[in-house]
């Protein structure tokens, strides 16, 4: 999820939702969350009571996975998106082509309204992500705060990339040298924005999820659908990640390799899906997917 939140056009949600631990995200998460809002409003016994019922090693392992990939390859990764974006947007393209085909088995059942929602979301998402500012240099704290709070809705949604709104919002360059420099004010303001954002969303998305759980995903299955537009590997000599206008594939001594981290990209979903089902079925696992 680390790796995926520092791609831009690639969620940290997909990858979440693709291994069969969504929902568990969200309900965790939520839980902590109604936790605080327990200690804001004086209930200090509700408060105990709901920080006792989060799974506190998923939600660690988790964080540290992801604190992890953003700090050692936040710079590297950056550098393979710049000097190699046609390779790396087909390997992402292939990652998500294949997660959002994967996943359609998270739909119990299909029907005519879900068809729907997931064309017309599809739709609207490749279509919005089409737009996007310039760069801000310096900006404020109330900026880089709700930027925080805005991006972290994003990663937790498969499909809508985080990296890619705070590109859009103009501040991707800015976090990703926060990254490299360790710059602990400066992330220390995105990361209050984040839990703020966390907190209130994640209640709403898991109470959307327990109540209309198909509609939910055939939402979020359009997400990932339509962020594919990020993914595009042409035009590269532009912002290859960083831009979103479509072109033909050119027939060069790139097509070939671009085609073959295409399939390595989607071999490796499957590779990772296969094992992380194998893993949760021998162990009776109950963040198992659903068959």
């Amino acid at each position: 999820m680390g790796v995926a939140d520092i791609i831009p056009g690639v969620s940290g949600g997909t990858v979440a939702l693709l291994l069969g631990i969504y929902d568990q995200l969200i309900k965790q998460v939520s839980t902590a969350s109604s936790a605080i809002g327990s200690l804001i409003r004086g209930d200090v016994e509700g408060c105990k009571q709901r920080l006792r019922s989060v799974q506190w090693s998923f939600l660690a392992s988790l964080l540290l996975g992801i604190a992890m990939a953003l700090l050692l390859l936040a710079s590297w990764l950056r550098t393979q998106i710049h000097e190699r974006p046609v390779i790396v947007s087909s390997v992402f393209f292939g990652v998500i082509a294949v997660s959002a085909f994967m996943t359609r088995r998270e739909i119990r059942k299909w029907t005519p309204l879900l068809y729907l929602t997931f064309g017309v979301v599809a739709i609207a998402t490749f279509s919005l992500l089409g737009i996007r500012s310039g760069s801000l240099n310096n900006p404020t704290a109330v900026v880089a705060l709700s930027a925080g709070a805005i991006a972290i809705c994003a990663m937790i949604l498969p499909g809508i990339s985080g990296s890619f709104v705070l590109l859009m919002l103009g501040l991707y360059d800015h976090v990703i040298a926060a990254l490299e420099q360790r710059d602990t004010s400066v992330l220390g303001m995105y990361a209050i924005g984040a839990l703020i954002g966390l907190a209130l969303f994640s209640r709403v998305l898991h109470m959307l999820l327990m109540a209309y759980r198909d509609l939910v995903v055939s939402v979020l299955l359009g997400l990932m659908v339509g962020s594919l537009r990020v993914l595009w590997p042409w035009p590269s000599d532009q912002g290859g990640l960083e831009n979103t206008r479509l072109e033909t594939p050119p027939v060069d001594e790139l097509l070939g390799a671009s085609i073959a981290a295409l399939l390595g990209g989607a071999a490796v979903v499957v590779l990772v899906v296969v094992v992380a089902r194998k893993e949760n079925f021998d162990n009776d696992d109950p963040l198992e997917m659903p068959k």
